[in-house]
């Protein structure tokens, strides 16, 4: 049997955000494809820049297409595609559907096109404390004319759904909701050395609430250090950990850490490489993760299938992720946020409830699921051209 070479994979799929290992994006794409592979589903890789590329096995071994620009490029060459500058067919020759999951979709006259619509956190009074200026700017010039020219549209949450329908005039049996999934490694009980190496590695303390994510405004870090500083008069012994690469305007954070001389107790870890979050997550007493705006919720989802107490806010998408699995509070509510950590940390009983019904709402969403509904999805728009 010969090879299988790029033409005989009609679908291609975005893959630059998780070649370039940005959080949540890259985190989707590449489980997604994964999931897919997994399923038989004939794909090809496109990455806006291969020098850029750090995709790890089966991805990497996926034939390639590139336009060969860098992040930036890539973006202004697909945005001018809708003014009339030449196309990027040429890098997409033989594609039968391209599926766009880095908020970018070049006009394609070729192809079908299927686009991944994750939020909508550019538009609206608080877009300015979510997206750089400049991002705010592309994003509400061009996403009409993307989700316009996609044949199909995903969103991972009813509440994305509900955003796209209230901003644009679509036809709502043109959007699909498919969740995003949890991956088989986020699981209790890792076995003890495991969890011990990523302690020393990180330097974790011996107790502590655990945060995952980009530092970034809109995860709302500075309610939950607030909610910590009083938390911390009754539980000296416990830590606060933030996991995650510092973002944008993170500067509030740090003073906030300073202004409230939490120096010691706090500690910031950085960037975890996505098989390394596990563990962390394994060795935490409790998460929590007050974002004002989310179009899923991964981490928290990923933290209740650890079997870790999580505890989050009641906006946006997160209670269709978290449901009975979690403690909700209001995002900006600081005595409730101490007050959700009191009980976490202090009722044992509150605690082994959710540490059972985590790993269970968890279990509702997965990333087979959600490749195996994708994949009808291919099916159903390259059908119907």
């Amino acid at each position: 049997m010969r090879p299988s070479t790029i033409d005989d994979r009609p679908w291609c799929i975005d893959l630059s955000a998780a070649a370039q290992e940005r959080a949540g994006l890259g985190r989707y794409a590449a489980s997604l494809a994964e999931a897919m592979l997994a399923q038989g589903a004939a794909l090809s890789a496109f990455v806006s820049d291969p020098s850029d590329s750090r995709l790890r096995p089966p991805l990497s071994e996926l034939p390639m297409r590139t336009v060969g620009w860098s992040r930036p490029r890539w973006r202004l060459e697909a945005g001018m595609s809708y003014a009339g500058s030449p196309s990027i067919d040429r890098a997409l020759q033989g594609v039968r559907l391209f599926h766009a999951t880095d908020h970018l979709l070049p006009r394609l006259s070729r192809a079908a096109s299927v686009f991944t619509l994750h939020d909508t956190a550019y538009l609206g009074p608080s877009a300015g404390r979510y997206h750089l200026a400049r991002n705010r700017w592309f994003l509400r010039t061009m996403m009409p004319r993307f989700l316009n020219r996609a044949d199909r549209i995903i969103t991972p949450s009813e509440h994305t759904r509900r955003d796209a329908l209230r901003h644009y005039r679509l036809d709502p049996a043109k959007i699909e909701v498919i969740p995003e999934g949890v991956d088989d490694r986020f699981h209790p009980g890792l076995p003890a050395e495991t969890v011990s190496a990523i302690r020393e590695r990180y330097r974790l303390p011996d107790r502590f609430v655990l945060c995952v994510g980009t530092i970034e405004p809109r995860k709302n870090l500075t309610t939950l250090l607030d909610a910590y500083a009083e938390l911390r008069r009754d539980h000296p012994d416990v830590g606060l950990v933030l996991a995650g690469g510092l973002g944008w305007m993170v500067d509030d954070v740090i003073a906030r850490v300073r202004s409230l001389r939490l120096e010691r107790d706090v500690r910031l870890t950085g960037y975890v490489p996505d098989d390394e979050v596990p563990a962390v997550m394994n060795a935490a007493d409790a998460f929590a993760y007050p974002s004002e705006y989310e179009g899923f919720g991964l981490p928290p989802l990923e933290a209740m299938a650890c079997g870790v107490p999580v505890i989050c806010s009641d906006a946006t998408s997160l209670p269709e992720v978290v449901g009975d699995g979690g403690i909700q509070v209001p995002p900006h509510d600081v005595g409730a946020w101490v007050r959700a950590l009191r009980r976490v940390l202090e009722d044992e009983e509150v605690a082994a409830a959710l540490r059972a019904k985590g790993p269970a709402r968890a279990a509702r969403f997965t990333w087979t699921e959600a490749a195996s509904r994708t994949i009808e999805v291919y099916r159903s728009v390259t059908a119907g051209r």
